[in-house]
């Protein structure tokens, strides 16, 4: 079930500001499996299943990174802003779909050939600024027409594929990897407490829906699903991201050296115990990089005992990041052994 439903959330579309889509596919798979499922005003769905008065939040974001229509000129060629954080070589060349009113529009990103680059220019490599979205139009009327304009989301077109030894590649697994983590949960937990499973929204530019969602929900303590990049492949050393796809998910400990997270050590050992009285294949880490919603909750009201619970993917922030499902498959295994007993908070 791991491949078929990460399949299907990768494949939909939801840049942060737009993630409609996703939640309708979360919504669809978790009727029937909880006791509350509502919209907030900020477009955080969150999934009740209702227990004694503790309450844990498990939260994962549905944005994904993508683009956002800023201009068109005379002759049809559309310009863009970055939603999150794109490397922008990343996006030169792609191909891209176009959210309109119209329903979805095809394109390519273009810019620049290689053939008439300077020297400098290569060095320098392609900016967004340097970049825009090709449609086929010859006007600016024509895209009108198409349905796009001012403001329409743009997600890159690139689907699911599945690799060698339980590995799948795919766009947005940052974080649909987290929401199948999330919705398998919610789908198979038996817990003593109340547990609100939240699918936010805008993390990727700001941990937004996260921040809001904690405020409103007031919880015990909290887990971010989502992924964390790992040391092993060409090009970054198992020293700098010492955790490696295939050994288990992730916990938490520091995130972006100390400026994002700093988990509650007692949520940490909780889901530590639970892993080891298990069996269940695990990872710590104390990370360099990015940070998660868990950031935002964890500093909400008086501040609420948070860590990370994250997959290992190669490639994040690209069209093409890997996972190897069996991690997924483990993560909701910890989460269901460990929600059916109190950390010591």
């Amino acid at each position: 079930m791991v491949k078929e439903l990460l399949e299907k959330l990768s494949n939909a579309h939801g840049v942060s500001g737009s993630e409609g889509s996703v939640l309708s596919v979360i919504k669809k798979e978790l009727k029937g499996y909880v006791d509350e499922i509502r919209e907030d005003s900020m477009g955080n769905l969150i999934a009740v299943k209702r227990g004694n008065k503790f309450k844990v939040m498990l939260a994962a974001h549905m944005d994904e990174i993508g683009l956002m229509v800023k201009y068109i000129d005379d002759k049809g060629f559309i310009r863009f802003v970055a939603l999150g954080g794109w490397y922008a070589p990343t996006l030169y060349n792609q191909r891209v779909v176009l959210h309109g009113s119209k329903g979805k529009c095809f394109g390519v990103i273009g810019g620049k050939p290689p053939h008439m680059m300077d020297d400098d220019e290569r060095k320098k490599g392609v900016k967004v600024d340097d970049m825009f979205i090709d449609v086929g139009a010859s006007n600016r009327a024509e895209v009108i027409q198409l349905g796009i304009d001012i403001g329409t989301p743009v997600t890159i077109d690139r689907e699911f594929t599945v690799l060698s030894n339980d590995r799948v590649t795919g766009k947005a697994f940052d974080n649909r990897a987290g929401v199948v983590m999330l919705i398998n949960t919610l789908k198979a937990v038996k817990s003593p407490f109340t547990i609100y499973g939240v699918f936010t929204v805008q993390e990727e530019v700001g941990l937004k829906g996260a921040r809001t969602s904690a405020y409103a929900l007031d919880p015990d303590c909290a887990i971010a699903t989502d992924v964390t990049i790992p040391g092993d492949h060409p090009g970054i050393e198992i020293k700098d991201a010492p955790v490696e796809m295939g050994k288990g998910p992730v916990i938490t400990i520091v995130d972006s050296s100390g400026r994002g997270l700093i988990a509650n050590r007692t949520v940490v050992k909780w889901l530590q115990d639970a892993a080891e009285a298990n069996n269940i294949p695990v990872q710590v880490e104390v990370g360099s990089g990015g940070t998660t919603d868990a950031t935002a909750i964890h500093l909400t009201k008086g501040g609420i005992p948070s860590t990370t619970l994250s997959i290992p993917s190669r490639y994040i922030h690209s069209p093409v990041e890997v996972l190897d499902t069996r991690d997924i498959e483990a993560a909701v295994d910890l989460l269901l052994v460990a929600l059916k007993v109190k950390p010591a908070i």
